[in-house]
Protein backbone atom coordinates (compact mmCIF):
# COMPACT_ATOMS: atom_id res chain seq x y z
CA UNK A 1 0.00 0.00 0.00
CA UNK A 2 1.45 3.69 -1.04
CA UNK A 3 -0.50 6.40 1.73
CA UNK A 4 2.76 8.70 1.03
CA UNK A 5 0.53 11.45 -1.21
CA UNK A 6 -1.99 11.58 2.11
CA UNK A 7 -1.71 14.36 4.99
CA UNK A 8 -3.11 13.63 8.39
CA UNK A 9 -3.40 16.56 10.91
CA UNK A 10 -3.35 15.15 14.95
CA UNK A 11 -5.41 18.03 17.00
CA UNK A 12 -4.19 17.31 20.85
CA UNK A 13 -7.26 18.77 22.78
CA UNK A 14 -5.59 18.75 26.50
CA UNK A 15 -5.70 20.98 28.84
CA UNK A 16 -1.91 21.36 29.23
CA UNK A 17 -0.10 24.14 27.54
CA UNK A 18 3.18 23.36 26.09
CA UNK A 19 5.84 22.35 27.21
CA UNK A 20 3.88 20.24 29.94
CA UNK A 21 4.09 16.58 29.69
CA UNK A 22 0.15 15.54 27.95
CA UNK A 23 -0.77 11.84 28.26
CA UNK A 24 -3.23 12.12 25.52
CA UNK A 25 -0.10 13.38 22.99
CA UNK A 26 2.05 10.05 24.28
CA UNK A 27 -1.09 8.20 22.80
CA UNK A 28 -1.21 9.67 19.50
CA UNK A 29 2.36 9.29 19.21
CA UNK A 30 1.50 5.19 18.28
CA UNK A 31 -0.57 6.57 15.43
CA UNK A 32 1.80 9.64 14.26
CA UNK A 33 4.94 6.91 14.47
CA UNK A 34 2.90 4.50 12.28
CA UNK A 35 1.79 7.79 9.58
CA UNK A 36 5.41 8.63 9.26
CA UNK A 37 6.83 4.71 8.72
CA UNK A 38 4.03 4.90 5.97
CA UNK A 39 5.37 7.95 4.62
CA UNK A 40 2.13 10.28 5.50
CA UNK A 41 2.82 13.93 5.60
CA UNK A 42 1.84 14.65 9.28
CA UNK A 43 1.00 17.81 11.79
CA UNK A 44 0.19 18.23 14.85
CA UNK A 45 -1.91 20.84 16.42
CA UNK A 46 -1.97 21.29 20.68
CA UNK A 47 -5.27 23.80 20.48
CA UNK A 48 -4.58 25.15 23.84
CA UNK A 49 -1.41 26.77 22.90
CA UNK A 50 -3.08 29.33 20.45
CA UNK A 51 -5.90 31.98 21.47
CA UNK A 52 -8.82 30.26 19.63
CA UNK A 53 -11.94 32.29 20.18
CA UNK A 54 -15.51 31.18 21.71
CA UNK A 55 -18.07 30.63 19.14
CA UNK A 56 -19.64 28.97 15.94
CA UNK A 57 -18.24 31.85 13.14
CA UNK A 58 -15.42 31.22 10.97
CA UNK A 59 -13.40 34.70 12.11
CA UNK A 60 -14.70 35.61 15.53
CA UNK A 61 -12.67 39.03 14.96
CA UNK A 62 -15.58 39.79 13.15
CA UNK A 63 -17.69 39.12 16.13
CA UNK A 64 -16.35 41.04 18.92
CA UNK A 65 -13.52 39.35 19.50
CA UNK A 66 -10.18 41.42 19.50
CA UNK A 67 -7.75 37.89 18.37
CA UNK A 68 -8.71 34.75 16.87
CA UNK A 69 -6.00 31.90 15.42
CA UNK A 70 -8.53 29.66 14.01
CA UNK A 71 -8.66 30.77 10.51
CA UNK A 72 -5.27 30.12 10.00
CA UNK A 73 -4.97 26.77 12.17
CA UNK A 74 -8.50 25.91 10.13
CA UNK A 75 -5.71 26.26 6.71
CA UNK A 76 -3.62 23.48 8.45
CA UNK A 77 -6.67 21.22 9.35
CA UNK A 78 -8.54 21.65 6.17
CA UNK A 79 -4.94 20.52 4.01
CA UNK A 80 -5.00 17.26 5.73
CA UNK A 81 -6.80 14.18 4.43
CA UNK A 82 -7.45 13.09 7.53
CA UNK A 83 -8.10 14.52 11.19
CA UNK A 84 -7.55 12.66 14.73
CA UNK A 85 -8.85 14.49 17.41
CA UNK A 86 -6.86 13.49 20.82
CA UNK A 87 -8.54 13.90 24.01
CA UNK A 88 -8.58 13.54 27.87
CA UNK A 89 -11.62 12.43 29.66
CA UNK A 90 -12.84 15.21 32.42
CA UNK A 91 -15.81 14.20 34.24
CA UNK A 92 -16.23 11.43 32.05
CA UNK A 93 -16.73 13.80 28.79
CA UNK A 94 -14.04 15.31 26.55
CA UNK A 95 -12.33 18.18 27.27
CA UNK A 96 -13.77 21.45 27.07
CA UNK A 97 -10.99 22.36 24.31
CA UNK A 98 -12.34 19.65 21.92
CA UNK A 99 -15.88 20.91 22.18
CA UNK A 100 -14.37 24.26 21.40
CA UNK A 101 -12.35 22.63 17.97
CA UNK A 102 -15.99 20.91 17.09
CA UNK A 103 -17.81 24.36 17.61
CA UNK A 104 -15.30 26.01 15.40
CA UNK A 105 -15.39 22.88 12.70
CA UNK A 106 -18.88 23.60 12.79
CA UNK A 107 -18.46 27.05 11.80
CA UNK A 108 -16.76 26.03 8.52
CA UNK A 109 -19.28 23.35 7.98
CA UNK A 110 -21.79 25.52 5.71
CA UNK A 111 -19.02 26.61 3.37
CA UNK A 112 -18.84 24.17 0.16
CA UNK A 113 -16.42 22.49 -2.43
CA UNK A 114 -15.80 22.69 -5.77
CA UNK A 115 -18.91 19.85 -6.42
CA UNK A 116 -21.36 22.22 -4.55
CA UNK A 117 -21.22 19.59 -1.55
CA UNK A 118 -20.24 20.84 1.61
CA UNK A 119 -16.84 21.68 3.06
CA UNK A 120 -15.88 18.51 4.55
CA UNK A 121 -16.84 15.83 2.34
CA UNK A 122 -14.05 13.60 0.95
CA UNK A 123 -12.21 14.15 4.30
CA UNK A 124 -11.83 11.16 6.61
CA UNK A 125 -11.87 11.51 10.65
CA UNK A 126 -10.93 9.26 14.27
CA UNK A 127 -10.27 10.38 17.81
CA UNK A 128 -8.03 9.00 20.31
CA UNK A 129 -8.88 9.27 23.98
CA UNK A 130 -6.96 9.46 27.34
CA UNK A 131 -7.97 9.70 31.09
CA UNK A 132 -8.10 7.69 34.35
CA UNK A 133 -11.48 7.08 34.52
CA UNK A 134 -14.55 5.64 32.69
CA UNK A 135 -15.61 7.31 29.03
CA UNK A 136 -13.63 5.90 25.79
CA UNK A 137 -16.41 4.95 24.14
CA UNK A 138 -18.68 8.11 25.47
CA UNK A 139 -15.97 10.68 24.30
CA UNK A 140 -15.48 8.96 20.84
CA UNK A 141 -19.43 8.48 20.66
CA UNK A 142 -19.21 12.58 20.78
CA UNK A 143 -16.77 12.73 18.62
CA UNK A 144 -17.22 10.82 15.94
CA UNK A 145 -20.60 11.90 15.57
CA UNK A 146 -19.86 15.62 15.82
CA UNK A 147 -17.21 15.16 12.85
CA UNK A 148 -19.56 12.65 9.96
CA UNK A 149 -22.62 15.22 11.23
CA UNK A 150 -20.03 18.22 9.76
CA UNK A 151 -19.17 15.87 6.75
CA UNK A 152 -16.00 13.82 7.67
CA UNK A 153 -15.98 10.34 6.58
CA UNK A 154 -15.65 7.88 9.66
CA UNK A 155 -13.93 4.45 8.71
CA UNK A 156 -14.73 1.05 11.00
CA UNK A 157 -12.63 1.08 14.20
CA UNK A 158 -12.32 5.23 14.14
CA UNK A 159 -11.40 5.37 17.85
CA UNK A 160 -8.88 4.12 20.23
CA UNK A 161 -8.03 4.99 24.18
CA UNK A 162 -6.38 4.36 27.26
CA UNK A 163 -7.95 4.73 31.10
CA UNK A 164 -6.15 3.49 33.85
CA UNK A 165 -7.85 2.54 37.09
CA UNK A 166 -10.83 4.87 38.29
CA UNK A 167 -9.57 7.47 40.33
CA UNK A 168 -6.60 8.84 40.97
CA UNK A 169 -3.57 7.17 39.87
CA UNK A 170 -1.03 6.50 37.02
CA UNK A 171 -1.47 8.28 33.24
CA UNK A 172 -0.42 6.46 29.95
CA UNK A 173 3.05 7.83 29.99
CA UNK A 174 3.74 7.15 33.74
CA UNK A 175 5.95 4.15 33.91
CA UNK A 176 3.81 2.15 36.61
CA UNK A 177 0.97 2.60 34.23
CA UNK A 178 2.87 -0.08 31.41
CA UNK A 179 0.22 1.62 29.23
CA UNK A 180 2.73 1.05 26.27
CA UNK A 181 2.44 -2.67 26.69
CA UNK A 182 -1.50 -2.88 26.76
CA UNK A 183 -2.09 -4.74 23.79
CA UNK A 184 -5.50 -3.89 23.59
CA UNK A 185 -4.92 -0.59 23.13
CA UNK A 186 -2.10 -0.96 20.78
CA UNK A 187 -4.27 -3.00 18.40
CA UNK A 188 -6.83 -0.29 18.52
CA UNK A 189 -4.50 1.99 17.69
CA UNK A 190 -3.08 0.42 14.80
CA UNK A 191 -6.30 -0.47 13.41
CA UNK A 192 -7.58 3.06 13.63
CA UNK A 193 -4.82 4.41 12.06
CA UNK A 194 -4.77 1.86 9.24
CA UNK A 195 -8.32 2.41 8.88
CA UNK A 196 -8.13 6.03 8.39
CA UNK A 197 -5.28 5.45 5.98
CA UNK A 198 -6.89 3.04 3.70
CA UNK A 199 -10.56 4.87 3.45
CA UNK A 200 -8.75 8.12 3.24
CA UNK A 201 -6.65 6.60 -0.16
CA UNK A 202 -9.93 5.72 -1.82
CA UNK A 203 -11.21 8.94 -1.37
CA UNK A 204 -8.79 10.72 -2.87
CA UNK A 205 -7.73 8.20 -5.70
CA UNK A 206 -12.17 8.86 -6.79
CA UNK A 207 -11.78 12.41 -5.85
CA UNK A 208 -14.24 12.54 -2.73
CA UNK A 209 -17.78 11.71 -3.23
CA UNK A 210 -19.90 11.47 -6.62
CA UNK A 211 -21.97 14.90 -6.42
CA UNK A 212 -25.22 13.03 -7.62
CA UNK A 213 -28.00 13.73 -4.59
CA UNK A 214 -25.79 15.48 -2.07
CA UNK A 215 -25.01 18.67 -3.64
CA UNK A 216 -26.03 21.86 -1.61
CA UNK A 217 -25.78 24.10 -4.62
CA UNK A 218 -27.81 22.27 -7.01
CA UNK A 219 -30.21 21.73 -4.18
CA UNK A 220 -30.30 25.33 -3.49
CA UNK A 221 -30.75 26.07 -7.55
CA UNK A 222 -33.78 23.81 -7.81
CA UNK A 223 -32.54 20.17 -8.35
CA UNK A 224 -33.99 17.25 -6.23
CA UNK A 225 -32.91 14.17 -7.91
CA UNK A 226 -35.08 11.37 -7.15
CA UNK A 227 -36.54 13.12 -4.02
CA UNK A 228 -40.64 13.89 -4.23
CA UNK A 229 -42.59 15.37 -1.75
CA UNK A 230 -45.18 12.89 -0.26
CA UNK A 231 -48.83 13.88 -0.99
CA UNK A 232 -51.30 14.17 1.61
CA UNK A 233 -55.04 13.45 1.42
Amino acid sequence: MDFSLLKAVYVNCTLKKSPETSHTSGLMNLSKNIMKKEKVEVDEIRLVDHEVASGVYPDMTEHGWQKDEWPQLFDRIFKADILIVGTPIWLGEKSSIAQKLIERLYAMSGKTNKKGQYIFYGKVGGCIITGNEDGVKHCAMGLLYSLQHVGYSIPPQADSGWIGEVGPGPSYLDEESDAKNNDFTNRNTTFLTYNLLHLAKMLKEQNGYPAYGNSREDWDKGKRWNFENPEYR
